[in-house]
């Protein structure tokens, strides 16, 4: 292959993915002391991996894809079995010139990005690029310390073609259906993009915003008791009155529940309650257990710093990949602290487990170990399982030994990390439960109290940390150093009334998404893939699709609601939940060679470009409401595609023919009023003059 100067692209080349593997090779050392060539995806990399492998090989980065589909046009012959047509992205001219050149200087050439679809693939474009099969192996890595490099090198595999072909397919269905969707948007509302995940990720948004806007609240009460004994003050709930269950509007109003509603209500029992005599019942000890957590996949990972930390996610696994990649760590020198971060499986490897035993039975004594190891398995029923949970390389370099290598971002992830594995594999924690029911007249009050009666798990945490994840808000408030104890109290026992405490509530909406909810949101539908997520969010949010309200909750626009409502109504296949989770699922059969990947595009296109036709015409008759009246007769100004994108025209249409040019956000760009200047090449008058790049000027003649 060619390659144009640098102000040009690369030649380009229709290609498609070639059944021939890569050999296998069972040695490490270089033959006739000769140099091998290491590439790896990431430049973080390169320094790490080079100390490990030593003088004989050098390393270099591919810095991601260095080939993809053509950035103008489609770049698929939808006739020919969707062959792809690639070429070199023009950045990456010089990275793909110095790797041909070192290739062939070295007797071998190993391929090393990232361990997971994309990776395969780019190790197979690079493959193809350097064109030398003979002596080019492909090795793999979950984690960047010597001896997971080493084992690697003396290991290598064949290039995985199922999962490069489902890499393919991922990326021409992708192309498909962005490149033929976004012209559609772009010319109806001036929308720049529509995606076959974060077209639905906007839905999800859209749609609780809706619930929001249709919810009515409504009222509720609740009556506390503050009561005492032995000088101990502690607060019992009103659980039941005249024999019925107290509920909220939540729950189904039956024949055996009371819905206090409205204060009258509340009113009437606060009398009969005021001369009461209140007497324990009847108490009940309860012994409970509480389970770590499996270790983090990608996905819990995002959420956990997103709701501890307020960490968008872009920013979560920016951080994870610099504590992957290496840290400097004193006379170590640079080391990847975590396992790998793409990962949607909560397997662990057996080194993993004997090390992280070793380190709970020498730190915290043998009671803090299970009689048998921990397994998880993975829920989801879309995951890969490709590999290892995310977990620190070694058990034994604590949050705390690390922290002066570290910056404050990298060590709140990496202690996060760190706390999460090592509980993962420690004994439950166990719980004392002591409930406690006093009758009042014909009123049952309920008080609990828990407390810890064996820490377990919990002892991997440091003093005070919060890092437990949302799941465990229970284990979080008894550790809480406020929590109010119950006295000494027998059954018979009298226990003075303090005080009556009535509280009105109001039901609420559902909270809008953030980035943590929507990715658990997204992950329990099967959309998408949690290496996926940050881009997909940022995305959503960079069209002015979404907004972010107080820096976390996710709003949609108005525009981002437009788009929603066109797609819902025009292409709802393709935005319905279930459909692309089943695209995701069919993307998975393709890598584990249950399914020929150019079959599984031919059965999506087929009905996709009839209905693709059919919005075509129905997208010219609808009419979209602006919020802007029209300045000539007061009507309003409806939003209408053409040419050069959308504009504002009056909906009494052809009796009045305003039309105004909206910017970006949809608003009318201002009038064109006169200048001061004059034209240049004739001396007449110029005038101020707004399109969508901003203000310029326009000559009257």
């Amino acid at each position: 292959m060619k390659m144009k100067t640098k102000k040009t692209k690369a030649k380009v080349t229709k290609t498609k993915v070639t059944k021939e593997k890569v050999t296998k090779e069972p040695e490490i050392e270089t033959s006739s002391g000769g140099k091998s060539l290491v590439i790896v995806e990431s430049p973080g990399k390169v320094k790490t991996i080079s100390k490990f492998l030593g003088k004989d090989f050098i390393v270099r980065a591919s810095i991601g894809h260095v080939r993809d589909l053509p950035e103008k046009g489609l770049g698929i012959d939808v006739k020919n079995n969707f062959e792809p047509t690639y070429e070199i992205l023009e950045d990456k001219a010089k990275v793909v010139k110095e790797l041909k050149e070192l290739a062939k200087k070295s007797d071998k050439i190993y391929l090393a990005p990232d361990p997971d679809r994309e990776g395969e693939a780019i190790a197979w474009h690079i493959s193809e690029i350097l064109g030398k099969p003979s002596k080019t192996f492909r090795i793999v890595f979950n984690e960047i310390t010597k001896d997971a490099i080493k084992s690697a090198i003396k290991k290598p595999r064949e290039i995985d073609k199922d999962l490069v072909e489902a890499q393919q397919a991922r990326r021409i269905l992708d192309r498909l259906v962005g490149y033929k969707i976004s012209p559609l948007l772009w010319r109806k509302v001036g929308a720049k993009s529509a995606g076959r995940v974060q077209s639905v990720a906007l839905k999800l948004i859209v749609e609780r915003e809706n619930e929001i806007n249709a919810f009515i609240k409504e009222e509720y009460w609740s009556i506390h008791a503050e009561l005492e004994k032995d000088k101990i003050t502690f607060i019992a709930n009103l659980r039941s009155y005249d024999g019925k269950s107290i509920i909220t509007p939540r729950n189904k109003e039956t024949k055996s529940t009371l819905l206090l509603n409205d204060k009258k209500s509340v009113d009437k029992i606060l009398t009969g309650l005021k001369n009461a005599t209140f007497i324990v019942s009847d108490i009940q000890d309860r012994e409970s257990q509480k389970n770590p957590l499996p270790p983090f996949i990608t996905s819990t990972l995002q959420r956990a710093a997103a709701n501890l930390f307020g960490y968008p996610v872009k920013r979560v696994m920016k951080i994870a990949q610099e504590l992957y990649e290496g840290i400097e760590i004193g006379d170590e020198g640079q080391v990847g602290l975590i396992t790998y971060m793409r990962t949607d499986s909560v397997r662990i490897s057996q080194e993993a487990v004997d090390e992280s035993k070793d380190y709970i039975l020498k730190t915290f004594g043998k009671e803090y170990y299970p009689r048998e190891p921990r397994v998880y398995k993975t829920k989801s029923k879309n995951a890969q399982d490709a590999h290892e949970a995310v977990r620190p390389t070694s058990t034994f370099r604590t949050p705390t030994e690390m922290k002066k290598y570290l910056s404050p971002d990298q060590y709140k992830v990496y202690r996060l990390v760190w706390e999460r594995f090592v509980a993962s594999q420690m004994t439950s924690s166990k719980l004392l439960t002591k409930s406690v029911e006093i009758e009042a007249e014909k009123a049952l009050f309920n008080a609990n109290a828990t407390k810890v009666i064996f820490d377990g798990f919990l002892k991997a945490f440091e003093p005070g940390d919060e890092a437990i994840e949302e799941e465990e808000k229970d284990i979080s408030e008894i550790l809480d150093e406020e929590i109010v104890l119950l006295p000494d109290l027998k059954v018979k026992d009298k226990v003075k009334l303090s005080n009556l405490d009535p509280k009105q509530h109001f039901t609420e909406p559902p909270s809008r998404f953030n980035e943590a909810s929507l990715v658990k949101r997204l992950e329990e539908l099967g959309i998408g893939r949690p290496s996926t997520y940050a881009s997909t969010i940022s995305t959503v949010i960079d069209r002015k699709y979404v907004q972010k309200l107080d820096k976390k909750a996710l709003s949609p626009t108005k525009l981002g609601g437009i788009v929603t409502e066109l797609l819902t109504n025009h292409f709802p296949r393709y935005i319905d939940y279930d459909f692309t989770a089943k695209m995701e699922s069919n993307l998975d059969d393709v890598g584990e060679a249950k399914q020929k990947w150019d079959e599984m595009l031919a059965d999506f296109y087929e009905p996709f470009s009839v209905t693709l036709k059919q919005a075509q015409t129905d997208l010219q008759n609808v009419e979209i409401k602006s919020d802007h009246k029209c300045p000539t007769c007061g009507k309003d100004m409806l939003l209408k595609g053409g040419r050069f994108g959308p504009f504002l025209g009056c909906i009494d249409y052809p009796t009045c023919k305003t039309v105004l040019n909206i910017n970006k956000d949809g608003d009318p760009l201002p009038q064109a009023r006169e200048s001061e200047e004059k034209c240049p090449k004739c001396s007449g008058s110029m005038l101020h003059k707004h399109g969508r790049y901003g203000e310029y000027l326009q000559c009257t003649n």
